[in-house]
């Protein structure tokens, strides 16, 4: 199906983050229409989404990224879309960028496109997680994963169903999409994209997401052992 075909949303999972939504959603509303799923914030992040022009489902309360995306995902598969795009909330994403992956799903129609960022551009902190990580998850997969932590995603509609099953409610939701994508045979395809940090404040719980982030890659090393000697 040709991308002008398509129907596309973009979909922006959001937790107090205030007037920085609306920058977000006026970027991306220049490509696609827009999603906001409210998790649960205890600011204006709601009030800011809706005039900016967003569509906005409120969850409470807070449940976590993995959750806020599900909640997303059903509403795109209720309404009708192929596919959606998903970028933070916090500026870490570039709109403009949106382009890029609708591009790419035409070349290669890739079930998951996964935006892949430039560790040599992060923060040394980041880089030194984020490179780790890339390493750990991609033995445990047995497949390449340049990018495992990345939100800024186009999913299609039958890895958005299978993701549904999924349990996990915070950041590891994401990195489980990868194993299911993998683990199903479904395509999985990457875009180059901006690494961006300024000075947005992360909600993610350091020691919290690390004990996750490995539960999810030894379950991982478990299943591809499994799957290897069936």
């Amino acid at each position: 199906m040709p991308e002008s075909a398509r129907k596309i949303l973009a979909l922006v999972p959001a937790y107090n983050e205030g007037e920085r939504v609306r920058a977000v959603i006026e970027g991306a509303s220049k490509h696609l229409p827009v999603l906001v799923v409210d998790d649960g914030s205890s600011d204006e992040t709601a009030e800011h989404a809706g005039r900016a022009g967003a569509e906005v489902v409120r969850q409470q309360p807070n449940r976590g990224k993995g959750a806020a995306l599900r909640a997303g995902f059903r509403y795109v598969l209720e309404h009708g879309f192929d596919a959606v795009v998903t970028l933070d909330a916090d500026g870490q994403h570039d709109p403009a960028e949106i382009p890029d992956f609708l591009h790419r799903l035409e070349e290669t129609d890739a079930d998951l496109i996964i935006g892949s960022r430039d560790f040599r551009s992060m923060p040394p902190v980041r880089r030194f997680a984020n490179s780790v990580g890339r390493h750990c998850f991609s033995w445990a997969l047995g497949h390449d994963v340049p990018d495992n932590q990345s939100g800024y995603r186009l999913i299609k509609r039958r890895l958005m169903q299978a993701m549904l099953e999924s349990q996990e409610g915070g950041f590891e939701f994401e990195v489980e999409m990868i194993v299911v994508c993998v683990q199903r045979g479904f395509r999985l395809d990457w875009v180059a994209i901006r690494t961006i940090y300024a000075d947005e404040t992360s909600h993610i719980r350091r020691w919290h997401h690390v004990k996750h982030f490995f539960r999810v890659v030894w379950q991982t090393r478990q299943a591809t052992r499994e799957k290897r000697t069936t």
